[in-house]
This record gives structure tokens, C-alpha cells and sequence, in this order.
């Protein structure tokens, strides 16, 4: 898939990222696609509702297809999210196997596909994920500022 093809599912995880500020989360949204494209899971942050450290958009979306493939191993499948991956999601991405990660703006404080780190594509591992950077980039850095602008607010 390029770019054109990965808008769809980036919009997608937009629309799911502004779910987030309903309940208090930094709004990022992950969308999960099959080998053939298909959205097969979505979700946003739900750190603050779920009171769980864990509840990262990308984690949610990766056991939920896991669980609903009854297989922990995503062989094939890309992970499309707002925001560059933590060290904690771009680790779940390589344990699950994924085939790619195509994120929207890089998280220079955390970011951990690229930015401070480079775990998916760490030759150390066992495994590693092509990582494509910058889709629909600045509105996925545009929701973020306005979330954190309206905080400080």
C-alpha cells in the first residue's frame, strides 16, 4: 500500500481519535488493516477511562483483532495511527508480528518507531516492521496541539 491507499485508514483513526477527549484521553485513534486492506479493528486511547496505563489506541486494536483471530501473530496486517508509537506499542507491534506501522506525525518526547527509538526496525529483534511516517501529518499534529492548546486553557 502507499500513501493514497493508507488516507482512508488514516482518516478513520482521526475520526477515532477525537472519541478520546470525551473521556479525558490525548487524542490518538489506531486503525488495524488486514493483507488486503480491510479494517479489521479500531479504537482511541482509553487510558483515563479505563484507569489503565495500557489502554494505548495501538495495544487496544492489536488484541482485539488478536483475540478476534483467536492468533496472536498479525502476520501481514498494518497498524495506521495519529501518532508515532510509544516504546511500550512499537514493542507489541513487533511481538505481533504486523507487516507495517503508517503513522501520522512523530512523537518527539516518546516516539518510538523513529523518533528517540527505532524498535520496530531494530535488527536485534526477531522481527521487524517497515514503518512508513507522515500521513495526513499535519492534521494528525493539528488535533493533538488543539487538545493540549485547550488544556493548558
Amino acid at each position: 500500500m502507499n500513501h493514497p491507499q493508507l488516507e482512508p485508514a488514516m482518516r478513520a483513526a482521526l475520526a477515532e481519535a477525537s472519541l478520546a477527549t470525551a473521556h479525558g484521553d490525548v487524542p490518538v485513534g489506531a486503525v488495524l488493516l488486514d493483507p488486503e486492506g480491510k479494517v479489521v479493528a479500531s479504537d482511541h486511547n482509553r487510558r483515563e477511562e479505563l484507569q489503565d496505563p495500557t489502554a494505548h489506541a495501538e495495544i487496544l486494536v492489536l488484541s482485539a483483532a488478536a483475540r478476534a483471530r483467536r492468533d496472536r501473530r498479525l502476520t501481514g496486517h498494518t497498524l495506521v495511527v495519529t501518532l508515532e508509537p510509544c516504546a511500550m506499542c512499537a514493542g507489541a507491534v513487533v511481538l505481533s508480528r504486523l507487516e507495517r506501522i503508517a503513522f501520522g506525525t512523530p512523537d518527539l518526547k516518546a516516539g518510538a518507531a523513529g523518533s528517540l527509538y527505532n524498535i520496530p526496525q531494530d535488527r536485534r529483534l526477531n522481527h521487524q516492521v517497515e514503518v512508513e511516517v507522515g500521513i495526513l501529518k499535519d492534521e494528525c499534529a493539528a488535533q493533538l496541539s488543539a487538545f493540549f492548546s485547550q488544556r493548558r486553557n
